[in-house]
C-alpha cells in the first residue's frame, strides 16, 4: 500500500497552531477593547484669549519663547483645528511649543442658523482681521506670522493680499488656490456642483453631507481598507487609541455657513478667480501681487483633496521674491499625523520662520540664504480652556 501524498499530520498541526494564534490574538484584542482607552484629542494646554460670536482664539505659550513674532494658524471651516494636536506624540502644536514658537489658533466653532448669511468677506475681513489686530495689539507688533491650512489657507492668502502690512511671513499648507485642474476628483465633481440648490435647501452646508462626499472620493481606501487595517491591529492598544482619535476628528464636522459655501464654490471652483487675482471681497480685488512678504507653500504629493496642481501655481503669482515650494510625499491628512512626515513638516516651518525672525538684518540674511525662488492671521474677555469667559 502506497503512503498518502498529502501530509495530513502536518496540515492538522498547522491548523492547530493557527487556531491557537487566533485565540491568543482574540483574547488580547478583547483585553484592549475592554480596558480604559486614552482617546482624548487636543490635550495641549491653552487659553482662550479672544471670543467673537462662535469664534474662539486659542493661545499656546511655550515654556520659553524663542521667536520674536507669534504664529496665527487658520484652519479650514470644514472639520476642526484639533488635527494639529490630534495625538500627543505627533502633535504639530507641541513641536512648535517645544522649539519656543508662540502659537495662536482660530477655532471657528459650530455655525448656527444665524450664521447662514455670513460670507467669505465676513470671515476674512471680519473675524480674521479682528483676531490679527488683537494679537498685534497684545504683543505690540505691527505684523504677525500667518499660517493657513486647506480652505483656511485660501482665506489666509486672501487676507495677506488685502492686508499685507499686517503679515510678516505667510505659510500656506495644502492650500487650494488654482481650482482649474482635473488632477483631483473633488475638482471634477465640484465644477458642476449646483451650489444654489444645496444652499437654498440646507441653509448651512451640513458637515455630514460634505463628509459623505469626501468618503466617496476614495471609498475603497476610506471605507474599507482603513477598517481592515483596524481589525489587523485590533490587539495593539496604541493603534486602537490613535484610530479612535482619528475617527473622532473625521466625524466632528461643523457645517459651513451657507453663503460662504456658495461663494467659495462659485468664485473658486467654478470661475477660478483667486489664482487669477480676479476675486473680490466687499468690492476689493484680491490681488496676489500684493503678497510681498516671504511665502512658504507646502503641499502633499498624494493629496486626493488638494492635489499639487491646485497649490503649486501660488508662488508664481504673488509679488514676493522670497518664496519656496515644498512637496512632501504624503496625503492631505498624513502631512499632520504621519510619524515620518512629522520629522519634516514642523521642523521645516520652524527653520523657515527662524531665518526670518528677529532684526531686519537677520531677516535679510535669511532671505539671502533662501534664494529668490525655490522649488522642492469686538473682543470679549479671555477665558481658560474649558472655562467660561473671564477677564484676562
Amino acid at each position: 500500500m502506497n503512503p498518502p501524498k498529502i501530509a495530513v499530520d502536518l496540515i492538522l498541526k498547522k491548523l492547530a497552531e493557527d487556531t491557537e494564534k487566533v485565540r491568543i490574538r482574540a483574547q488580547k484584542a478583547s483585553e484592549v477593547l475592554l480596558s480604559p482607552l486614552n482617546t482624548d484629542i487636543a490635550t495641549t494646554p491653552h487659553d482662550v484669549v479672544y471670543q467673537e460670536d462662535r469664534i474662539k482664539l486659542k493661545h499656546y505659550k511655550p515654556a520659553e519663547v524663542r521667536y520674536s513674532t507669534p504664529l496665527l494658524v487658520v484652519y479650514a471651516l470644514i472639520n476642526r483645528e484639533t488635527m494639529l494636536d490630534l495625538q500627543p506624540e505627533r502633535s504639530v502644536v507641541r513641536t512648535f511649543l517645544e522649539h519656543g514658537l508662540e502659537v495662536y489658533m482660530m477655532d471657528w466653532g459650530y455655525p448656527s442658523r444665524k450664521d447662514r448669511y455670513l460670507t467669505i468677506d465676513d470671515h476674512v475681513n471680519g473675524y480674521m482681521d479682528n483676531v490679527v489686530d488683537f494679537i498685534r495689539a497684545r504683543h505690540q507688533l505691527p505684523q504677525i506670522n500667518l499660517m493657513g491650512i486647506c480652505m483656511g489657507g485660501s482665506f489666509s492668502v486672501m487676507y495677506a493680499a488685502l492686508h499685507p502690512e499686517k503679515i510678516r511671513n505667510l505659510i500656506a499648507t495644502v492650500t487650494p488656490t488654482n481650482f482649474d485642474t482635473d488632477a483631483g476628483l473633488l475638482h471634477v465633481w465640484t465644477r458642476d456642483m449646483d451650489a444654489d440648490t444645496l444652499v437654498d435647501s440646507y441653509g448651512n452646508m451640513p458637515g455630514d453631507i460634505m463628509n459623505l462626499g469626501f468618503l466617496l472620493l476614495n471609498p475603497a481606501r476610506l471605507m474599507i481598507d482603513k477598517y481592515m487595517g483596524f481589525f489587523e491591529n485590533i490587539d495593539s492598544k496604541p493603534f486602537v487609541e490613535n484610530f479612535i482619535r482619528m475617527e473622532k476628528w473625521i466625524f466632528d464636522s461643523p457645517a459651513v455657513p451657507g453663503e460662504t459655501f456658495r461663494q467659495f464654490i462659485k468664485d473658486c471652483y467654478h470661475q477660478n478667480l483667486l489664482i487669477q487675482s480676479k476675486m473680490e471681497l466687499d468690492g476689493k480685488r484680491v490681488d496676489l501681487k500684493n503678497i510681498t512678504m516671504p511665502l512658504l507653500n507646502i503641499y502633499a504629493k498624494f493629496d486626493h483633496l488638494v492635489p499639487p496642481r491646485a497649490c503649486e501655481l501660488l508662488t508664481q503669482k504673488v509679488g514676493s521674491q522670497d518664496v519656496e515650494d515644498v512637496c512632501l510625499e504624503t496625503g492631505h491628512i498624513g502631512i499632520y499625523v504621519s510619524s515620518k512626515i512629522q520629522q519634516q513638516f514642523a521642523p521645516k516651518i520652524l527653520d523657515w520662520l527662524k531665518a526670518r525672525d528677529g532684526s531686519a538684518k537677520t531677516q535679510a540674511a535669511g532671505k539671502k540664504a533662501s534664494g529668490r525662488r525655490k522649488s522642492a492671521s469686538k473682543a470679549k474677555p479671555a477665558a481658560r480652556s474649558g472655562a467660561p469667559a473671564t477677564a484676562s
